[in-house]
């Protein structure tokens, strides 16, 4: 008579034969109780995926944590432009205070560095003296220019610093405070700078006082003898409000 056959499985779930006197014999090896090898594999392969996907996720995850830091504003402001004495090549350059305004586009890369666009329009009446003359020539002064910003955060206010390059036009304007018809338009090429304090009043709205500096090469109108030779510093302090969007 044959020795009795005992199947029973053991903790891994392997079933096995157990002779009397013998040492068990396994019959199979598959995989994890009741976890077929097919389920195993797409179980894997899913995990697989959705690491692959959020690798994939990572940087337009930081590029768009990124543009919620940046920020766009616009501003209009007050201006007066206030040039110096200046004396050059015997001639005399006296100019009166011009009140205007400044629009400026501001773009944020970062919450402390920024890009900034520029355009400024005022009236003047230049005063020139020399040893033959002495003339008046009443002119619009634009500004078109470019600037870093650099912003400093504290609470509610926000001192910053900038400065850039600029193209500064004067052009005459026939009127009866232009004493010569022969003044042409002067287009030339300088630079400013600038530090101010912005006060938020909202998430949307700030109130921004500043001093610009702006150094550039006083005008001569194509008149070879108003030409001082002589580049000048214009003091131009700004008050105005920003809209943060």
């Amino acid at each position: 008579m044959k020795d009795e056959l005992l199947s029973k499985p053991d903790s891994a779930g392997t079933i096995t034969q157990v002779d009397r006197g013998e040492l068990p014999v396994a019959t199979k090896l598959t995989c994890p109780r009741g976890v077929a090898p097919v389920v195993a594999g797409q179980r894997f392969t899913r995990r697989m995926k959705k690491s692959l996907l959020l690798f994939l996720l990572l940087p337009l995850t930081a590029v768009a944590g990124f543009a919620q830091e940046s920020r766009m504003d616009a501003s209009v402001s007050g201006t007066a432009v206030i040039p110096p004495f200046v004396v050059g090549n015997a001639v005399q350059l006296h100019a009166t205070t011009g009140f205007g305004f400044l629009g400026s586009y501001r773009y944020l890369l970062t919450p402390h560095s920024g890009l900034e666009l520029n355009y400024q329009y005022a009236q003047q009446v230049q005063h020139y003296i020399n040893p033959t003359n002495n003339i008046l020539i009443h002119n619009r002064f634009q500004e078109i220019s470019g600037a870093y910003v650099y912003n400093f955060v504290y609470k509610n206010f926000n001192p910053f610093l900038e400065g850039g390059p600029g193209g500064y036009i004067f052009t005459p304007i026939r009127d009866y405070k232009t004493q010569t018809q022969s003044a042409s338009q002067n287009t030339n090429i300088g630079a400013f700078y600038g530090g101010g304090i912005a006060y938020e009043l909202s998430p949307s709205f700030d109130i921004r006082i500043e001093y610009r500096g702006i150094v550039v090469k006083a005008p001569s109108f194509g008149q070879t003898n108003l030409g001082t030779g002589r580049y000048y510093n214009i003091s131009d302090p700004v008050i105005g409000v920003a809209y943060h969007f």
